[in-house]
């Protein structure tokens, strides 16, 4: 029985061009998804009817692409030096992915019943955070519903996938 030989240099073309679709084939990796930035997104805050001394703030991502929507959103009231506080019960189970268009939203917790230090407020600067949870960035400035009262008692939840999420808390 004779064998026949094939030559080396068959078997390495022959070897090359069946890779060679392989590796054409492999899928494209998808963009990493960011956090949010203000750049991309608008944020807008609107009185809700229920629960009374609530706000609903609510951040939509403009852009192209996913953004997460991390933590809490940092609220000042008008130009008070300390950021609002954030309700820690109101995590969510996952961070707040945002497909382009749709929206993350945060309650606003306005006061209580014989809260500390009440005061009206006419506008809320907000900062958007980082993995970190780090406020980042330039804040986005909104014009509150008038009148709009506080108190030291306010919080902010984290950002949760629905209203009504938001206003559980």
């Amino acid at each position: 029985m004779r064998r026949r030989l094939v030559p080396l240099a068959v078997l390495a073309a022959t070897a090359a061009l069946v890779a060679a679709p392989a590796a054409q084939a492999a899928p494209a990796k998808p963009p990493a998804v960011k956090a949010c930035s203000t750049a991309v997104t608008s944020l807008a805050v609107d009185k809700v009817r229920r629960p009374v001394n609530h706000l609903l703030l609510t951040l939509t991502n403009d852009g192209k692409r996913p953004c997460y929507a991390y933590g809490a959103p940092a609220v000042v009231f008008d130009d008070e030096p300390a950021v609002t506080g954030v309700l820690e019960d109101s995590v969510p189970q996952a961070v707040v992915t945002l497909e382009p268009g749709e929206s993350a939203y945060a309650a606003i917790g306005l006061s209580s019943p014989g809260g500390p230090r009440g005061r009206t407020v006419h506008h809320l600067s907000s900062w958007l955070a980082n993995r970190k949870l780090q406020a980042v960035g330039d804040p986005a400035t909104l014009a509150l519903p008038r009148p709009t009262h506080v108190d030291d008692s306010a919080y902010v939840t984290y950002w949760q996938s629905t209203p009504d999420l938001a206003h559980t808390w």
